[in-house]
């Protein structure tokens, strides 16, 4: 068998289109928290960070106590609103994604894993939504790691899976995504589809504006 190859993937913006999911659980944690909501645009700056790291860009005045307080109050306020709503209807696989990992499963030397800023929780609960936890092999989320866009994450994937950075590929929608891959040696991988505009992915080694452009990507990548 060929040597082993690693592709990681983001899952809010990449995987999940969540972006109105996430604005709505925002809009309603920082309600019942008493908190003045900040601008759309604030918000999706954040996300790919850990919950701490966004609170505390969204509420600087906050310490530190609070701060953790407030990322579990929107983490539950999250996973409540998946509960009461649904999460297959509302937070959707992009077109094409299910394919996509269906493809690369089928490649005897491709492991893929999941690298978020979600919790385990959050993470498992969208696992069980759209029924794709048998993709990957390592699964990475804020829990056990630092905050993207820290390699702690991949540097763990590759660990779980024994490949080595120059083996490996990080896909995502965001900025901090891109900084984590460069960080942690792998390539990295773009989506245009995603939560940051294309400007803020300077650290991407391709762009891609589809999930069929993806294996033509990856070729790319591992050729020679």
């Amino acid at each position: 068998m060929s040597e082993l190859k690693l592709v990681i993937f983001d899952m809010d913006g990449t995987l999940m289109d969540s972006q109105a999911f996430i604005l709505l659980a925002m809009e309603r944690a920082f309600q019942t928290a008493g908190h003045a909501l900040p601008d759309q645009s604030e918000v999706m700056a954040t996300i790919g960070l850990s919950l701490q790291h966004v609170v505390a860009r969204l509420l600087p005045e906050l310490d530190a106590d609070e701060n953790r307080r407030m990322a579990k109050h929107y983490e539950q306020t999250f996973l409540d609103l998946r509960a009461e709503l649904g999460g297959e209807v509302k937070t959707p696989l992009y077109p094409g994604a299910r394919a996509a990992l269906e493809r690369l499963r089928g490649v005897d030397e491709v492991l893929m894993g999941v690298a978020t800023g979600n919790s385990r929780r959050g993470l498992d609960h969208a696992y069980a939504t759209h029924g794709i936890s048998h993709f990957f092999t390592t699964s990475q989320t804020a829990d056990t790691n630092r905050s993207k866009p820290h390699p702690s994450m991949l540097h763990q994937a590759m660990a779980d899976t024994g490949v080595e950075a120059g083996r490996a590929v990080m896909i995502g929608d965001t900025e901090f995504d891109m900084e984590m891959g460069r960080a942690a040696g792998f390539a990295t991988i773009g989506v245009s589809w995603g939560y940051h505009p294309v400007s803020r992915l300077g650290a991407a080694d391709l762009i891609i504006n589809g999930f069929g452009e993806l294996d033509a990507a990856l070729n790319e990548i591992w050729k020679g």
